[in-house]
């Protein structure tokens, strides 16, 4: 059936003069996760894993993804004709080298310029183009043309985020955003991310798995607020909410409204980070653009106090369905039968009897021994394992409620750790804790943090390949900019207060063993090292559960370092235990929250 699609795949290329094609992973808005039926490569390669992308050639393709599917796209990709391209190994070509080697000067690769952020699409162009090969853009999807019964827009309906969550009504939203449009003397901002446009109407739905998102673009003016959507999905409660503030029209009508809003004398904001190829092309002879990042983007990140205070709220019963959880893991691991899939099920109900909750926030990375190792493992019944009493099981995993939403590691020991097992993850701990405890002066980046959680890693000569903290939603992405604590990711951007970070360090062990400790935490002020010179600032931690006592070297710790974990233990204790019913839950709670 692959070979028979990449057939017709084929014949549209050839009617575009065509001699490649690029389908990745990615939708019109950037969205991390994608909704089916823009799940294209899924649907011409067979490979359904959340990361990758591929390239048709007219005799040959590939799919490039990284670690984590390795063995799925082995066995996914097999008998389709597309070859499997391992990111990260020695020797294996990027998508642009292979394309540059697989193809010579004259020939045409074609891109939906929908899929391609702007920024990323020129510099596509600049690197193929030094090799005479021509980047088309293809407005029309060539995947689309050939999938039959490709799923519709979803039309689950949208649902108002009220107030008593979102602290802010929509009014004031686009107040503040129409003041930073007059300061950049702009007359219309286009909003493209899914998140953004959530945020600023108060709306939230289920277009997206792990994102309370959904589809739509959206045009600002100091006038009107355009909002394109669905609009079977439309009720009449939204309507009333948006009434005299925004105007819904057809997610299709997006096109015509934006050529209407791109007048010669008009200037238009455009996130140039994200905004597609697509819509820059489209109206880039029309009007003047003006490219800077969307200041909803900042907004967004910033927490308000009625955000914050449903993010400790829904951590509380987070917390309660971690603890229910992590005792029912103890006492049914030596029973057998327990699986990496059965007990991601497990962690799932107890969170489903919490109030508020509406689902999980990401895929839960249920990972037993040598899975732990894989940063970014993923349980398939292909690879679900057992759970004995023996070594270390890494669970990540996090869930969306109405008022927050949260992301937590554990790392628990199943039978008797080794020293080395120990070490490291009292090494992982000791950067989690020192991280947690750091105050620092107003400006200060998230890289200039990082090295704090990697320092007791460093000492002995390991380290950790992915960012120590992400930023997070309100009831949104659990991955959210622009902050983060990372040699990587939120570079440039000063942490402040409101922000909400994860805090995780990890060490990994090839083929044994994987250990990660994720809290996450909001940007405070120090209130004892501020002073009329110098403003401080310092983490407050918002998850409540257990850090697994057996795995720490308590020789390995501070004072300070030990008052902390008792003390964070201490309010564990006393937030979670007023809701666990259980006595043997509150036994074992009791018991993982001793003083050390």
């Amino acid at each position: 059936m692959i070979k028979e699609r990449l057939s017709a795949l084929r014949k549209h290329m050839a009617k575009h003069k065509l001699d490649a094609y690029l389908i990745p992973s990615t939708d019109p808005h950037q969205s991390e996760y994608v909704p089916a039926l823009w799940q294209r490569r899924a649907w011409i390669s067979g490979f359904d894993g959340s990361a990758g992308d591929v390239v048709v050639l007219k005799d040959q393709a590939g799919l490039w993804t990284d670690s984590r599917y390795f063995l799925q796209a082995e066995q996914q990709l097999a008998g389709s004709g597309i070859d499997l391209y391992k990111i990260g190994l020695p020797g294996v070509p990027e998508i642009l080298e292979f394309l540059r080697d697989n193809l010579k000067a004259g020939q045409t690769v074609g891109i939906d310029p929908r899929l391609h952020a702007h920024q990323e699409a020129m510099k596509m162009q600049k690197e193929l183009e030094s090799r005479g090969i021509i980047l088309k853009a293809v407005e029309d999807n060539l995947v689309d043309e050939i999938w039959e019964n490709r799923p519709p827009l979803p039309d689950d309906p949208l649902f108002v985020w009220d107030d008593k969550y979102a602290g802010e009504s929509v009014e004031s939203k686009l107040g503040r955003i129409r003041e930073k449009m007059q300061a950049e003397n702009v007359y219309a901002h286009v909003l493209t991310m899914l998140d953004t446009i959530a945020w600023t109407f108060n709306l939230r739905s289920n277009d997206v798995d792990y994102n309370p998102v959904f589809i739509s673009y959206a045009i600002i003016t100091m006038d009107n607020a355009l909002l394109f959507v669905n609009k079977k999905k439309v009720n009449r409660k939204v309507k009333k909410h948006l009434k005299g503030l925004a105007k819904f029209y057809d997610y299709e009508d997006f096109r015509k409204y934006l050529l209407k809003t791109a007048k010669r004398k008009h200037k238009i904001w455009l996130d140039g980070g994200t905004v597609n190829h697509w819509i820059v092309n489209l109206i880039q002879k029309k009007c003047l653009l003006f490219f800077k990042e969307s200041p909803v983007v900042l907004f967004k990140a910033v927490k308000n106090e009625t955000e914050l205070q449903g993010f400790y709220n829904c951590h509380i019963r987070d917390g309660v369905a971690m603890v229910k959880f992590l005792h029912w893991l103890e006492k049914n691991v030596p029973e057998g039968g327990v699986t990496e899939i059965s007990a991601a099920e497990k962690l799932e109900h107890f969170r489903s009897e919490q109030e508020l909750y509406c689902g999980p926030s990401f895929e839960t990375i249920s990972a037993y021994g040598g899975h732990g190792a894989i940063v970014h493992y993923t349980s398939s019944p292909e690879t679900d394992v057992e759970l004995k009493s023996d070594g270390i099981y890494l669970i990540d995993s996090g869930g969306q409620y109405l008022d927050g939403t949260t992301d937590i590691t554990r790392t628990i020991a199943l039978g008797d750790p080794t020293e080395e097992q120990k070490d490291r993850f009292t090494r992982v701990l000791k950067g989690h804790i020192d991280l947690a405890l750091a105050s620092f002066p107003r400006g200060t980046q998230g890289i200039q943090l990082d090295t704090i959680a990697r320092k007791p890693l460093w000492d002995i000569g390991l380290n950790y390949g992915h960012g120590t903290g992400h930023g997070v939603g309100a009831f949104l992405g659990v991955h959210e900019g622009p902050q983060g604590i990372s040699y990587y990711r939120g570079i440039g951007v000063p942490l402040e207060v409101g922000m909400i970070c994860s805090n995780e360090p990890g060490f990994y062990k090839a083929d044994e063993y994987g250990i990660r400790i994720e809290t996450l935490v909001s940007v405070v002020k120090d209130e004892q090292k501020s002073s009329d010179e110098f403003e401080f600032y310092k983490f407050e931690t918002a998850t409540l559960c257990p850090i697994d006592l057996r795995l720490v070297n308590k020789d390995m710790l501070s004072e300070e370092e030990i008052a902390y974990l008792n003390n964070y233990h201490q309010r564990v204790y006393e937030k979670l235990i007023p809701f666990i019913k259980e006595e043997e839950a509150q036994d074992w709670l009791e018991e993982a929250t001793r003083a050390f």
